[in-house]
């Protein structure tokens, strides 16, 4: 049975992870009668209204945020060991452009947090394949860009060029497929990039758990 590692970044799409996305992810993996773990790191972070999208007052943490989606059976990041698992996935959502990364704040010049580039590198140097959703693909471009791996973010749109300054080479992909650089091991679907409702996620998901299959 192969287990996969998911990294959260919070809960929801504005300040964390996206939730149709991630569940369709894990409701994918579970379908293919796989396991899945979720980590998080953990931190505080600033929350974002999902009624006005204006920041709000209060901080919150990313670890205690992500184990909602979990239903508390989560790890933190900082116990994550790429020996454990058989691959590594990130859901999309802002949190992974504002809480795993700061890309939401400083485009290009984003920093990823070690904790996300540390696990992410162990596994691509393990030889086992990472995967990610939506946004999420820019944290790969800004951690292994330099390989030239290839991402998607469905079409053309701001993420795919600052990807493109990165090193990486951006593909354009359908919403309910997925794409495999086979060589570099890393496999990525637009999801809310460019769908425009849930039954795209789950079928991007899908395709993305189809293609890792393949390289497992």
């Amino acid at each position: 049975m192969k287990k996969i590692a998911i990294i959260l970044s919070g809960c929801g799409n504005r300040d964390g992870s996206e939730l149709q996305e991630t569940l369709s992810l894990l409701l994918a993996i579970d379908r293919r009668g796989w396991q899945y773990q979720c980590f998080a790191p953990k931190g505080e972070f600033t929350p974002v209204s999902y009624i006005s999208n204006n920041e709000l007052r209060n901080r919150r943490d990313i670890f205690e945020e992500s184990a909602r989606i979990a239903r508390g059976n989560i790890l933190p990041l900082a116990s994550y060991n790429e020996s454990d698992y058989d691959a590594l996935a990130l859901p999309g959502g802002m949190g992974a452009a504002r809480n795993l990364s700061t890309y939401a704040f400083d485009g290009t010049d984003m920093e990823v947090l070690p904790l996300v580039a540390s696990a992410i590198l162990a596994t691509h140097r393990a030889g086992k394949p990472v995967a990610a959703m939506c946004i999420a693909p820019i944290v790969l471009a800004n951690v292994l860009g330099h390989e030239g791996v290839e991402l998607t973010f469905g079409g053309d749109c701001a993420a795919a060029d600052h990807a493109t300054e990165m090193g990486a080479v951006v593909v354009p992909c359908l919403p309910e497929q997925a794409h495999a650089d086979t060589a570099h091991k890393v496999i990525t679907t637009p999801a809310y990039m460019s769908a425009t409702n849930i039954s795209q996620i789950f079928d991007g998901a899908q395709a993305l758990v189809d293609k890792l299959a393949e390289m497992l």
